[in-house]
């Protein structure tokens, strides 16, 4: 008996001991920053350096060549599959904790956009699709799923969403946007950032900021503006983004603004981005953005120098090799350890933040490409599609369309978009010819031929195509612009990342085809599958319907069979203005009162010249939140909970009556637009506030409530201040930014 009390107050007091030799990192009950302070201080300089760097591997990296022993901040892989990768993942985490000295694990790390960037994972519709639902709700499922699929993987972090603000067309990374207003994209990101890190995946906002309006429309260039453009519109969904869902991480930009280049400015990635909106996360260099301070904006000599100056601006980690030399610039002194201490630890409260420490990987097995997240991708995909132009063929009546020309160079192509893992010759999309064979009645006929290609001066299948619709009832013709994933096989894409248009007239000889087409005096559906709006003033003069589609993801051609069939009632909205030419840029809704109203001058035409543009309007030709449907909708009337507030602290409450004067439910996107009657600097015309999508059924009524915070009605005055100022504001209540049903004044008071 007094041996066994003796070996149990043995056994008790070793494990009091071990418990007490544990590192407290290691103890999932601590507060993350004590975890943080006491692993810090355990590292060497070596092992602090290797944390602001990433590692790419593939599914067959040899792990001790790769990384030499050492733990690293983050991983990425292109190459592999669903399977692959979580094998890969798995392997790398059991290396980090059984081969390296402190046993740090690695944020696995993956582009999220419209699904996971992984061969084998669920294929959404593009960012642009989803914000063309005006559902941000909806948008938060796609996060939530993709989680679920990271979780299988082993991704921790996703490079995703995108803020940019899509104001010129020609840039080729619009798709990867929610459109052209800050509102719309806030909205949609805050939801994206919730789910996913719901979910237990890091969201990486960028590009921290105003990448997407660059001078010209190309990628990575210049981008002009000044402080209060900045602060009014750049910074707005990034604040937003961070006040309201804390996104881990954000991505600095490779380009300069007003001339400073973002990724090395402390001014930016420091004062203003974490001591001014408040982000407590890390910040991840774009993939090359700090050596490009050498190499594109020359404004230091090597990367040595990048590396330094972009440490010192706020760049914790780099993707590639600049930060190889910060180890070495400590031991001689150029740059101080408290800068590597600060940036590391970052990373760490991350890693700590998302368990990574205290959680075997996930043992959940939701299959890729589920059907449940496939219906998903199908239903976004019917809700994102907009249609433009209907005379009233559409939906189409297949007792008196039996014959069909399905004709256009995206009639039988699936287009997924940058940063998708599929390209233009992977199976797993439907494209329309596919869809509409499927669902079709057995007595119709579908012929289909190209015509063109979507980006070369080949003509020679137009006059083929206008035969084949001459002998249909009629022509359903696809055109549109292609793109791939940059890293991928690209094939004479004309849209994505890298791939930016000086003109937006359709590409190629797709106009010629639709003329021809047109000339056999047939009915012409046009559908648009595209990830940027382009000038086509003469589809909205010729065309007997028009339907644009961005890509809408592995499920896209049944979308499109369904809406031009009447499966499916469209009901998706445009977030991104469309031009009248590429001279017309910019064409956004929210624009300066001075920047189109000038003496009453509203332009004019080859046939009447006028003032502005003497040869057209200086308006867009579908401007934003433009939308129909194959429901009729009547706005019955439009209530204020009260005319007056105060400018701070309170509600602007709105109820809207809608009926449905159709035989057909639908659904109806109400927005509310707000103008500043009088300000002290020049504010936007009108600027979205609030909105949502509701379905009303067949006959039927609905009310909708809107409603604004005071601080929403906000300017950056002249000494850079935001604030509301008192005075009379209109609430326009309306079915798209021109097309107003309702507007109510507002007074602000002190």
């Amino acid at each position: 008996m007094r041996k066994v009390l003796y070996l149990g107050l043995l056994l008790s007091v070793l494990t009091c001991s071990c418990k007490e030799s544990a590192p407290l990192y290691k103890d999932a009950s601590a507060t993350v920053e004590k975890r943080v302070r006491d692993l810090l201080s355990r590292m060497t300089l070596e092992e602090k350096c290797c944390q602001m760097q990433n590692r790419f591997l593939d599914f067959d990296s040899n792990l001790d060549e790769s990384l030499k022993g050492m733990s690293w901040g983050t991983m990425f892989s292109l190459n592999s599959d669903v399977e692959q990768f979580r094998d890969l993942t798995a392997r790398v985490q059991r290396y980090m904790r059984d081969s390296t000295r402190l046993g740090i694990p690695i944020i696995p790390t993956a582009e999220g956009i419209q699904g996971l960037l992984i061969n084998g994972s669920t294929i959404f519709p593009h960012a642009l699709a989803q914000g063309s639902c005006f559902d941000p709700e909806l948008v938060g499922k796609i996060a939530e799923a993709c989680a679920r699929e990271a979780a299988y993987t082993g991704v921790r972090q996703v490079l995703s969403p995108v803020l940019e603000i899509a104001r010129d067309p020609r840039w080729g990374r619009v798709e990867e946007t929610y459109g052209e207003d800050p509102f719309l994209i806030a909205e949609n990101a805050i939801a994206f950032v919730k789910a996913y890190q719901d979910g237990g995946v890091a969201c990486t906002a960028k590009h921290f900021v105003a990448h997407g309006s660059p001078t010209g429309g190309l990628n990575c260039a210049s981008v002009s503006g000044g402080e209060r453009e900045l602060r009014s519109l750049y910074l707005y969904p990034f604040a937003r983004v961070i006040a309201e869902a804390s996104p881990f991480c954000i991505m600095s930009c490779y380009s300069s603004y007003d001339g400073v280049p973002v990724t090395g400015s402390h001014y930016y990635l420091t004062e203003l981005l974490r001591d001014e909106i408040g982000f407590g996360g890390y910040v991840y260099a774009d993939w090359g953005a700090v050596e490009r301070l050498e190499n594109f904006h020359h404004c230091v000599s090597d990367n040595t120098e990048a590396a330094h100056r972009a440490v010192l601006a706020g760049v914790d980690l780099n993707v590639m090799g600049a930060y190889g030399s910060l180890k070495k610039q400590v031991e001689e002194g150029k740059l101080d350890i408290s800068v590597i201490d600060l940036a590391v630890s970052r990373i760490l409260r991350v890693k700590f933040e998302l368990g990574l420490f205290d959680k075997e990987p996930s043992d959940i097995r939701p299959s890729a490409r589920s059907k449940r997240h496939m219906d998903l991708a199908k239903e976004v995909a019917d809700e994102s599609a907009i249609l433009l132009e209907n005379n009233g063929i559409l939906p189409l009546d297949t007792r008196k369309y039996r014959k069909i020309a399905l004709l256009g160079p995206n009639s039988r192509q699936t287009v997924f978009g940058d940063y998708s893992w599929a390209d233009a010759f992977t199976p797993e999309g439907v494209n329309l010819l596919q869809g509409l064979k499927d669902r079709l009645p057995q007595n119709c006929i579908v012929r289909q031929a190209d015509g063109c290609d979507w980006w070369s001066r080949d003509d020679s299948g137009i006059a083929e195509a206008a035969r084949i619709a001459s002998e249909s009832d009629i022509a359903i013709v696809a055109v549109g612009s292609r793109s791939t994933f940059l890293a991928r096989k690209s094939l004479c894409n004309t849209a994505g990342e890298g791939n930016d248009l000086s003109s937006l007239e359709l590409p190629g000889c797709q106009e010629k085809l639709l003329k021809a087409v047109k000339a056999t005096g047939k009915p012409m559906v046009v559908v648009l599958v595209s990830g940027k709006p382009f000038a086509m003033p003469w589809v909205k003069d010729n065309a007997d319907a028009f339907i644009v589609q961005w890509y809408a993801g592995e499920r896209q051609g049944e979308s499109l069979a369904d809406i031009l069939l009447g499966n499916v009632n469209p009901s998706g909205r445009l977030n991104i203005s469309f031009p009248r030419s590429t001279g017309n840029l910019p064409c956004y809704y929210n624009y300066l009162p001075g920047d189109r109203e000038y003496y009453g001058g509203h332009g004019g035409s080859p046939e009447k010249p006028g003032e502005r543009y003497v040869y057209e309007k200086p308006y867009a030709l579908w401007s934003f939140g433009s939308g129909l449907s194959y429901s009729e909708f009547r706005y019955v009337s439009c209530t204020l909970d009260r005319h007056d507030y105060s400018a701070s602290g309170e509600v602007i409450g709105v109820e809207v009556a809608l009926e449905n004067t159709s035989g057909r439910e639908g659904k109806e996107v109400v927005q509310l637009y707000v103008h500043d009657k009088v300000s002290s600097v020049a504010v936007p015309v009108q600027q979205l506030k609030a909105f949502r999508k509701v379905s009303v059924p067949a006959h039927g009524k609905a009310t909708v409530r809107l409603e604004v915070p005071v601080e929403e009605l906000a300017l950056v005055d002249e000494s850079m201040k935001r604030r509301v100022e008192p005075g009379e504001f209109e609430i326009r209540i309306g079915s798209s930014s021109e097309n107003i049903h309702f507007n109510e004044t507002i007074t602000i008071h002190e």
